[in-house]
This record gives C-alpha cells, sequence and structure tokens, in this order.
C-alpha cells in the first residue's frame, strides 16, 4: 500500500485549493483498487471530510504561534517597505512558517509515506522547511512560484506581447536581469537564492497542463527535476449537462437571447485573467453581429460584483459575485451559449474543465494552459493570442450555428469524460508515486 499525505494551504478557500482536494478525493475514491492511501494535511480547513487533517497546536505552543503571527507581519513590513513593482500578483517570502510542519512530522509515520505538496506558499511551510523534507516528494504546481522567486506568476505580457518579457525566472534572477519597472529591495532575487541553496534534492513535479511543465524545464532552478503531466479531475456528477432555458429561469436570466459566460476568481480586477480583452472582444463582436439575431447578446460575470472601473457597454451585463455552491455554478455554465476563458496566464483553468463538463463550448486563446483543455472546432474555439479582434471571431462562430453550438457541448462533454475523469487522474499519480518511491534517498 502506497501512503500519501497531502499537504496544502487550504482544502476549499480558492481555485487552487479546490483543485487539490479534488486531487486527494480521486486518490480516496480510487485508492484502494490501485493500492492507496491519501490524507490530506492544510492549515485552514473547512469542509467536513474526515480524510482531511486541520492543522493543531499545542496549548502551551500559543505563544509560540502568536510570536510567530507577530515576527511574520513584522517581515513583510520590513521585507517590502521600499519593494516596489509593476507585477501585481501575490508574491510570497515564505521565511517563517505558521507551525504546520510540527503536526506534518507528527502525522508522517515513516519516509516511505509520500508527502505530495500543493499550493503551500503564503507562509504555509516555509522555503527551508520544504528542503528539510525527507523521503519522496512530489509536488503539484498551481502557480509558477516554486521555480519563480516570489512572484506567484512572473510580470503577465504587456499590450502588444505574445509573450511574458520577463525572464528571469529562466536567468536565475541575476542582478541585471530586474525587470525596469522594479525598484528597491530585490524581494525575488532573495527568496529565489534561499530556493537554490535549500532545495538541493529534486523533487517529483506534477503540471496539470504541458505549458506550464515547458515552464518549469525552461526555468533555472527546475530544469533538471523530473516532470510529469495531470491534468487536474472533474466531479462530473456535479458538473453536468443541464436543460439550458430551465438554468436561466432559475438563475433569473433571459431565455430569448444568446448569452456569454466569463468567470473567474476576482474576475475583473486581475489582470491575469483577461476581463479588458474580453470587454474589447466584445466590443468588436457587437459591431460584427450588428443586425443580426446575435447582436441581442448578453454577458454573464461570475467571480466579480461589478467592473474595477466603470464602463459604458451595448449589451447588457448580469454579475453573479463569489459562487459558493457548486449547483449554482453547474447552471451558470448550462445557461451559457459559450464560456470564454481570456487569460493572459493561467497554469490550467478548471473553469474551462467544468464548462466543458456541463456540455459548454469554450473559448481561449492559443499557447497557454486553458487551450490544451480545449479541442479546437471541436469543443470549442482558440483565438490568436491575446487578439481581441480573433477573440470575438472565435465567439461568434462558436454561436452563430446552433446545430454547430450543441456539437460543440456534446463533444466537449465527452472530452471532460474522457480527460478529467477522477479514476483516470488517480491512475496517472500512482504511477508518479511510483517513480518517485523508487528514488534512493
Amino acid at each position: 500500500m502506497i501512503k500519501v499525505l497531502h499537504v496544502g494551504a487550504s482544502d476549499s478557500v480558492g481555485g487552487a485549493a479546490r483543485a487539490s482536494y479534488r486531487v486527494h478525493r480521486a486518490l480516496v475514491d480510487h485508492g484502494e483498487a490501485l493500492g492507496l492511501s491519501s490524507r490530506f494535511l492544510v492549515d485552514k480547513k473547512l469542509t467536513d471530510d474526515l480524510t482531511v487533517i486541520a492543522s493543531t497546536y499545542d496549548p502551551w505552543s500559543k505563544p509560540i504561534s502568536m510570536a510567530r503571527r507577530i515576527l511574520r507581519r513584522a517581515l513583510h513590513r520590513v521585507i517590502f517597505f521600499r519593494f516596489r513593482t509593476t507585477n501585481q500578483t501575490l508574491h510570497s517570502i515564505a521565511c517563517v512558517s505558521h507551525g504546520l510542519i510540527k503536526t506534518l512530522n507528527r502525522l508522517r509515520e515513516d519516509a516511505n509515506e509520500i508527502v505530495n505538496l500543493h499550493w503551500i506558499a503564503a507562509d504555509t511551510l516555509s522555503i527551508e522547511e520544504i528542503g528539510r523534507l525527507r523521503g519522496a516528494i512530489v509536488w503539484r504546481m498551481a502557480d509558477q512560484w516554486p521555480f519563480c522567486g516570489a512572484e506567484h506568476y512572473v510580470a503577465p505580457p504587456k499590450p502588444g506581447e505574445r509573450d511574458s518579457h520577463d525572464r528571469r525566472f529562466i536567468l536565475g534572477y541575476s542582478r541585471d536581469s530586474r525587470e525596469a519597472g522594479e525598484s528597491g529591495f530585490d524581494v525575488n532575487r532573495w527568496v529565489w537564492r534561499r530556493k537554490k541553496r535549500a532545495w538541493r534534492r529534486p523533487m517529483h513535479v506534477v503540471c496539470t497542463t504541458q505549458w506550464m511543465a515547458d515552464c518549469v524545464k525552461a526555468s533555472a532552478l527546475m530544469a533538471h527535476w523530473p516532470v510529469h503531466v495531470i491534468p487536474n479531475p472533474i466531479d462530473l456528477d456535479s458538473f453536468s449537462p443541464a436543460d439550458r432555458d430551465e438554468s436561466r429561469r432559475l438563475l433569473g436570466l433571459p431565455t430569448d437571447r444568446p448569452l456569454i459566460l466569463f468567470g473567474a476568481v476576482s474576475a475583473t480586477s486581475d489582470s491575469r485573467k483577461g476581463a479588458d480583452l474580453l470587454m474589447d472582444g466584445l466590443a468588436a463582436l457587437r459591431k460584427a453581429v450588428e443586425g443580426t439575431p446575435l447582436a441581442s447578446f448578453e454577458l454573464v460575470i461570475f467571480g466579480a460584483q461589478s467592473f474595477r472601473t466603470p464602463i459604458e457597454t451595448e449589451f447588457e451585463v448580469h454579475f453573479f459575485g463569489h459562487v459558493e455552491q457548486t449547483e449554482t455554478l453547474r447552471r451558470l455554465y448550462a445557461a451559457a451559449d459559450v464560456f470564454v476563458i481570456p487569460s493572459r496566464q493561467e497554469a490550467f483553468g478548471n473553469t474551462a474543465a467544468e464548462a466543458q463538463a456541463c456540455g459548454t463550448p469554450v473559448v481561449a486563446f492559443a499557447g497557454g494552459g486553458p487551450a490544451e483543455i480545449i479541442a479546437d472546432d471541436e469543443t470549442g474555439k482558440l483565438a490568436a493570442r491575446f487578439d481581441p479582434i480573433s477573440l470575438a471571431e472565435a465567439i461568434h462562430w462558436v454561436m452563430e450555428d446552433g446545430a454547430r453550438n450543441h456539437a460543440l457541448g456534446h463533444a466537449a462533454r465527452l472530452r471532460a469524460q474522457a480527460l478529467f475523469n477522477s479514476r483516470r487522474i488517480a491512475m496517472l499519480y500512482a504511477e508518479v508515486y511510483a517513480k518517485a518511491l523508487n528514488e534512493k534517498y
């Protein structure tokens, strides 16, 4: 029996945490047949799943925990005091942890129990604590933090760029590779150099897309680490097709006009999610379909309550804010004629996989993580990278023919069933665990 102890910041707070939990559940549900047992240790537990373990601290350690918290906040203030950057993604220094390592060491029976790291930044574990882990280590990467500096994603492409200009993770964070718009203490270089010193033994890396795997292989830190590509599993029972008109009525959406769906955590405030590219694309689409039935299209957005800055549109926009209930999310996917994921950067794109599982065609930009979820011209359409006009054309193509739209949705569901079912994902992880256990430590 292969024993696996997953480690993450949470089991349900944020898309990365929910994806981690799905991987764990895939192993729990199919582990017996595959010779696996799975537990999930988290810093913040919100589910009532008995296989998920919350990090606990003994009563006598409360003063120590408080001291850690004070020290952590003080370090953040000092280190980031003069740091200025145009990259607005989350930055984590992982210097003083919450203390989860004590629970981890107590739970782990021996070095033969594999530790599967997930999203553990934001001080869940320190860089140095990760380096002291022994035995077989597998790291499923939810973003680029593990092989970058403090940033969780490199600087996103600028307007007109097809890819990020930020190559520091490839160049090894040399002093002369620093971004022109960055100043103050070089936090990214400091964090990267700590990783370089602490992580001397390669770990097995799991990436959810080939795009992410290529980034790992290009990185100065992990270029020679073993890399595997395994997509995130999708609960195909929870995310399944539903009647479109019924879904619209339940959500209070119009049943007599085309609906375009877009959604993500911080959908309109995180520039990586591409809301600006979508709005430019929809403005172009509105002109292209003027005088046709498609001109009455409306936009539905979840993951935001409003636009970051007020804008005027020639079409109606429906905001659903943060959606917690899976059934509500399923109905949103089912209600739409097309789901658009216009991200500039995305390690995988859970929403794209969920939409396809619900039988909804998906449009995305070519070349990134979400592009690998879609079969171009079969389950949706890929647009030229970060080109709003091409995005408009792709959305138009998916929506203009009702029979084609239905066929795309049917094929999308079949693709989701084939690629993202939990048994397949569990089997792929079992293969990685077997390889990791065969390494000599």
